[in-house]
């Protein structure tokens, strides 16, 4: 499936779609439409597309969009659900939660555009979103204006929203009132277009129906452009007051100077996902206290910045942070480095100088990589956390610090104390609060948010004037999993700044110029030409037809239950995995895309052939 939107000229990079002299919006007209799946033939394309990718599985409990998992609520329930936030938590919460809710699934339903549409022109694959909106029973879509070039980073969107069930239910609930409550279905405009433009985009409801008007307006832009009258509407994207939310572009000197004394505020600490929201929850939960607190997640996910974070936050803020890498250190100079050392404790110990706990003292110590501490300074460790009291290496002099420990690892020191690499009671007693940080390929929520940070931020280091970032390489970072996690992306992005032209746009090799992305497995050149997510996709071998490749796998096949090791056998050069390919594109087609009746004639269950459908990157029907 490619992953590039199609240069088949200008439009496909710039969308321009305004009402025209009768007041309707001007067509969006599809290469092709199916008539009996058809939303709307004048202002989107057919969705035969969508629903032969819906599936339902009652059987298994399960409805299917493509890979995503769905449900179907009663519209009354989540009605009742709104009803229960507002008055527990209040309508500030509330309709943030909501909001952050619908964020989610906008950025979700992006993710799959383009995988939809790969060769259509931008306007069809961008009318995804606003499709699988109605598909999804929550609103009608009607385009009013609509500008987009993805390469500078524009977007102007005006949309109207009628038979809105969100503002129905609040209606019903608490009657007409002046302010616009189509929280979700904004949160949801936001998640799909940042995604979409890999840029954070910020939409305000100009009008609703619960204020009176007869139906809802919508404006879209990028959440640089809108100033200060969007600050109210900005912030239910945001996690906590410490994040930098949907846009971390520096505000204006007025808005720097209201915010100067907040104590959340950090512009290094950018994320709006679920996972990235619960970390910061965690976070300020456990900031006012006292407790050790223990970071655990992959290299390069942001432990670090997190425990910083929670040191400014916290009650300590006034005094040291200090870091540790005990990865860095050599085992024999590890105590020393922590709890210092007198003069002549060792051969080369010259002075006496404080450790890293006497220099926290009054402040935050941050052990990263605890995981690889030696035992005999585990113990000490040990002690030290428990009374508070150190001893310098060769000294005989107790000494008392006020020092709050902040770990982190990638390690799983529970099973590390199981194997006897870690100290047990050293382990429990670290994990007092743990906090674990997903991986970024968990929250690709993340990653427009993420994206722009870094633009601009190695746009200022470096005096680069750099647009943005092409639709395929927008589509690549999407779908590159980030073994390296937010480090790697960082990384990628400096050197994408770098090499791309002044006063252009960052492109794939540009990011990937080492070959990271080739490497993965998910790019290919497909039968059509063009790039691709894996050569299984579209083919299991370049250059012949599947009746083929199906009868050089029965060759191969064959020829190995007989124990032939002629020269035909040696000739059909098969893997293990080209033939489970090919006996599940087999299944899913004699069941014609019915997964479950697939999954019963190869014996698994249906989670598993769709996890093997996704592996493999083989198209679901």
């Amino acid at each position: 499936m490619p992953l590039t939107c199609p240069d088949r000229d200008k439009e496909n990079q710039k969308l321009i779609m305004n009402s025209d002299e009768s007041g309707l919006p001007a067509p969006v007209r599809p290469p092709s439409a199916h008539p009996s799946a058809t939303v709307d033939q004048i202002r989107y394309p057919g969705i035969a597309d969508l629903l032969s990718r819906l599936h339902f599985s009652p059987e298994d409990g399960h409805i299917w969009l493509h890979d995503q998992r769905m449900l179907m609520l009663h519209a009354t329930a989540m009605g009742v659900l709104r009803r229960e936030l507002i008055e527990s938590l209040g309508i500030e919460k509330a309709r943030g939660l909501l909001t952050r809710m619908g964020y989610n699934s906008g950025a979700h339903d992006a993710e799959l555009a383009r995988r939809f549409r790969p060769d259509a022109p931008l306007t069809d694959m961008f009318a995804v979103g606003p499709q699988l909106h109605m598909l999804e029973g929550l609103v009608a879509v009607e385009p009013i204006k609509l500008e987009m070039d993805i390469e500078k980073g524009r977007y102007y969107g005006e949309f109207r929203w009628r038979n809105a069930s969100e503002d129905e239910e609040h209606v019903r609930i608490y009657g007409i009132g002046a302010e616009p409550v189509c929280w979700m279905q904004i949160g949801y405009a936001c998640g799909y277009t940042s995604v979409f433009m890999g840029k954070p985009v910020l939409y305000r409801e100009i009008e609703c129906r619960a204020m009176g008007n007869d139906s809802c307006r919508i404006i879209g832009k990028p959440a640089d452009e809108w100033g200060e009258e969007a600050d109210d509407d900005r912030r239910f994207l945001k996690a906590q007051t410490f994040t930098g939310g949907v846009s971390s572009k520096d505000r204006s000197s007025e808005d720097d100077a209201r915010n100067a004394a907040a104590p959340f505020k950090d512009d290094s600490v950018v994320g709006v996902s679920a996972g990235f929201n619960a970390v910061c929850h965690m976070v300020k939960r456990v900031a006012s206290t006292r407790a050790t607190v223990l970071f655990l997640g992959e290299s390069g996910v942001g432990k670090e910045v997190f425990a910083r974070t929670l040191h400014r936050i916290s009650e300590r803020a006034d005094g040291p942070f200090i870091a540790v890498n005990c990865a860095a250190i050599p085992e024999s100079l590890i105590e020393a480095e922590l709890f210092g050392v007198e003069r002549g404790a060792y051969t080369g110990a010259t002075q006496t100088r404080p450790g890293r706990f006497e220099r926290a003292d009054g402040g935050t110590l941050f052990l990263d990589e605890i995981g690889i501490l030696s035992h005999t300074a585990q113990g000490k460790l040990l002690r030290a956390l428990q009374e508070g009291e150190i001893e310098r290496v060769g000294g005989t002099q107790t000494r008392h610090v006020d020092v709050r420990v902040i770990a982190a690892t990638n390690l799983d020191l529970k099973e590390e104390s199981r194997a006897g690499r870690f100290r047990e009671d050293l382990y429990f007693r670290l994990n007092v609060f743990p906090v674990f940080v997903p991986p970024l390929r968990n929250r690709r929520e993340d990653i427009p948010i993420l994206l722009n940070h870094f633009l601009r931020k190695f746009a200022v280091r470096h005096a680069r004037n750099v647009m943005g970032f092409t639709a395929r390489a927008i589509e690549a970072m999407l779908a590159y999993p980030f073994p390296g996690n937010i480090r790697e992306m960082q990384n990628m992005i400096e050197r994408g700044v770098i090499l791309a032209p002044e006063g252009g746009a960052i492109d794939v090799g540009h990011l990937f110029a080492r070959g990271e992305y080739a490497d993965s497995g998910m790019l290919a050149i497909g039968d059509a030409g063009v790039l691709s997510t894996s050569a299984a996709r579209d083919q299991l071998s370049v250059g012949e037809s599947g009746n083929e490749a199906l009868d050089r796998i029965s060759r191969k096949v064959s020829s190995l239950l007989r124990g032939d090791d002629g020269d035909s056998a040696a000739a059909d050069t098969v893997s293990l995995d080209d033939i489970e390919t090919t006996l599940i594109r087999s299944a899913v087609e004699r069941a014609q895309g019915n997964l479950s009746a697939a999954a019963r004639m190869l014996g698994i269950t249906r989670p598993q052939l769709a996890y093997r459908l996704k592996s493999k990157g083989v198209r679901q029907p």
